[in-house]
């Protein structure tokens, strides 16, 4: 019996060092980086940089027809979607009162007329009485003012009879340029009113085949922004489709809201087929810079900072000088038998939000992983964290 109870001590120390040895042997063990961290690798293709922005597609050219005069209108003569010409009719306004005043006014011409011919006649006479003598040079001087002022009078009148016509061709509303009628605005029957403000009675755009992107750019993007940059868009009513434009003009007076401030860069773009229709919501996005084929790495890789100091090796030499801006990598490496970040300084330039240039990439070369994140809840072993247990039955 008692030689049986020094076996089973003997036995249970034995597995105890057993236990301890691996435990140690774990603890002291280097852990590999890819259960503490993500890596991603550094690839070679294109890049491009791009400004988003978000804008409304309107014709290039938009005119707002309105009346010079008030009055009913009479007859409607174009409709939504219809194309026009220049010159061709597109309403009417009643006449009437315009025709009766200029009844009136010829009247007022013809006694006005009359009244010049009696005042001449009356001159002519007395200039004859003067050379024989029997009138004074102050008479003939008060029917020369006579005369004159019956000439004005006549002047005026037809002034104001060349207005009224006018004003009559004026009630047939023509449409301006060649075009395709976007809004109208009066029906039969409605009552204008031109007497303070042109009120708008029809929009025409002159050609829907060619469309222009007003888009609001923010002023931390708009300086790498410039006339002639390509760019591309979508539509929500055209799905997946991607349009093509060129930034034609970049607007000085900056819009602020909410002390945000932005300028407005108006694209051309091409409507051969017409699906593209004004008012429309653009999303654009205009390529600023582009590379065929360059060194890039992710973005999140230069955003990243390891959590434990140790486990970085510093390497701070200056990049080569090839310019861009300057940035750090963790790089997976090797020092001393154990896995490390080596912390690699590199200059960087294009990015397009997911990757970014390595313009100076300290002799990093496509395929090195570089970290990108820390895995939550991983823990170092190496560094002595964690227990062993051993339970007993």
């Amino acid at each position: 019996m008692r030689s049986l109870k020094v076996v089973l001590t003997a036995t249970m120390l034995v597995a105890l060092a057993a236990a301890w040895w691996w435990y140690r042997a774990q603890r002291d063990a280097p852990v590999a980086l890819s259960a503490r961290y993500r890596f991603a690798e550094i690839e070679r293709g294109p890049i491009e940089q791009s400004v988003s922005a978000s804008g409304t597609l309107n014709p290039v050219t938009l005119v707002n027809v309105g009346t010079q005069v008030s009055g009913t209108i009479r007859a409607v003569h174009a409709d939504f979607n219809q194309r026009v010409r220049a010159g061709q009719p597109l309403a009417e306004i009643d006449p009437a009162l315009i025709e009766a005043q200029l009844v009136q006014l010829q009247a007022n011409l013809q006694e006005a007329d009359t009244q010049l011919r009696l005042a001449q006649r009356k001159l002519a006479r007395s200039e004859e009485l003067m050379a024989r003598g029997f009138v004074s040079g102050a008479q003939i001087d008060d029917e020369r003012q006579a005369m004159e002022a019956a000439r004005a009078r006549t002047r005026a009148i037809q002034a104001q009879i060349d207005r009224e016509r006018t004003n009559l061709g004026y009630t047939v509303i023509r449409s301006p340029i060649d075009g395709v009628v976007i809004a109208r605005s009066v029906d039969v029957g409605q009552t204008v009113a031109a007497s303070f403000q042109t009120p708008q009675l029809f929009l025409i755009a002159r050609d829907l085949r060619d469309m222009q992107i007003d888009t609001n750019v923010a002023e931390a993007d708009v300086g790498s922004v410039a006339v002639g940059m390509h760019a591309s868009f979508r539509v929500d009513a055209l799905g997946e489709r991607e349009f093509q434009a060129r930034v034609r003009q970049i607007r000085l007076n900056p819009k602020v809201e909410q002390n945000v401030v932005t300028y407005n860069v108006v694209l051309a773009t091409a409507n051969d087929d017409g699906r593209l229709l004004p008012g429309m919501t653009a999303t654009v996005r205009i390529r600023v810079a582009s590379r065929p084929e360059v060194l890039k790495v992710p973005a999140t890789a230069l955003r990243f900072r390891p959590s434990d100091p140790q486990a970085v090796v510093r390497r701070d030499a200056a990049p080569g000088g090839q310019g861009g801006r300057r940035a750090v990598l963790h790089v997976e490496s090797q020092a001393e038998g154990r896995p490390v970040l080596a912390r690699v300084p590199v200059s960087v330039g294009l990015s397009d939000g997911s990757w970014t240039e390595l313009i100076d990439a300290a002799g990093l070369q496509p395929g090195a992983r570089v970290a990108v994140g820390e895995i939550v809840g991983a823990t170092d072993r190496g560094t002595g964290a964690g227990g062993f247990r051993l339970r007993l039955f």
